[in-house]
């Protein structure tokens, strides 16, 4: 496969991912700021530093209403990661690998920008925003489960597979770094009835609630739900499952291609952070550390993967 093929595949699914995380993103910080409406606006500049826009939001706005951060995160073209921006890359992308595709993928991924035109071409008010963000995560399952159903286990699932999952862990990573560094007004308040109703939150904000009172015996404490986003591998935006699947693609693109490059090296090294670990100890090391090593790792092997199969060419 041509490089330039390989890259709009996984380009176009890190896009897709990354609409989905920010509409997940945006409804967390919906609701926190509705529990601590005293501080909304703290809660929405946390939104933004978790999505690595602050910079731009700046340039262009003061204070962080909500009304201007949701119209900044979901619309604002002039914004590189607004939904609508996202959405129109990935469209460009599956226009790029247009034969690539089987004709199911291509049309959901249409679609859904065709959808997304219409729906964000005005301010979302506030009472349309939870609509709005779960038509959002629902076109991004659509595409996704096109994908699953129509297309083969060959070189470009696994690409497509690889950019998901690349932003999927970042995503999960930010999100959990964001909320003890961010959310929190004080370090006072780690394990206080607040601190677990905000975790509470973030697992809502990754469809994570129900499965995390299915498969965990303890109450929502910030150690046991930050076992479960880090280190469980039945949850499948957890960063241990994430990692996981990209050595299993990685892997597959190494015996399809007969080599094996340095990505899939440093992908297993990733997962090796992440396999037998303990979270009393994580936590003991430092939880803001521990998850900035990962997303480092992760930006280190999203690099890696664009040079050994030669994105640009």
């Amino acid at each position: 496969m041509l490089g330039k093929t390989a890259g709009g595949l996984y380009w176009m699914f890190r896009s897709l991912e990354r609409a989905e995380n920010t509409a997940r993103l945006i409804e967390a910080g919906f609701r926190i700021a509705l529990t601590r409406s005293t501080n909304a606006e703290a809660e929405w500049q946390s939104v933004i530093t978790t999505l690595a826009a602050r910079t731009v939001y700046e340039a262009g706005h003061d204070g962080y209403d909500s009304a201007q951060v949701v119209d900044f995160l979901l619309r604002d073209t002039a914004n590189p990661s607004s939904v609508l921006s996202i959405i129109k890359s990935a469209r460009d992308n599956a226009r790029l690998v247009r034969t690539a595709l089987t004709t199911e993928v291509w049309s959901a991924v249409n679609e859904t920008w065709m959808l997304f035109t219409d729906l964000l071409k005005d301010p979302t008010p506030e009472t349309e925003l939870p609509a709005v963000l779960a038509t959002i995560r629902q076109q991004s399952g659509l595409v996704r489960g096109a994908l699953y159903g129509t297309m083969l286990r060959n070189d470009i699932y696994d690409f497509c597979r690889l950019g998901t999952y690349i932003e999927r862990m970042d995503n999960t990573a930010r999100i959990i770094d964001v909320k003890y560094y961010s959310l929190l007004p004080s370090p006072a308040f780690v394990g206080s009835r607040l601190d677990n109703v905000q975790w509470e939150t973030i697992l809502r904000s990754v469809s994570a609630h129900r499965s995390f009172r299915w498969a965990v015996e303890d109450d929502f404490t910030a150690p046991a739900i930050a076992e479960f986003l880090i280190l469980d591998r039945r949850m499948p935006r957890s960063l241990a499952f994430c990692a996981g699947q990209i050595v299993n693609s990685l892997a597959h693109l190494a015996e399809e291609y007969g080599t094996q490059g340095e990505a899939l090296n440093m992908a297993e090294a990733l997962r090796a952070q992440l396999v037998d670990r303990d979270i009393n100890a994580i936590f003991s090391v430092g939880l803001h550390e521990f998850v900035s090593g990962l997303l480092g790792n992760t930006a280190s092997l999203a690099h890696q993967i664009e040079i050994d199969y030669r994105f640009t060419g």
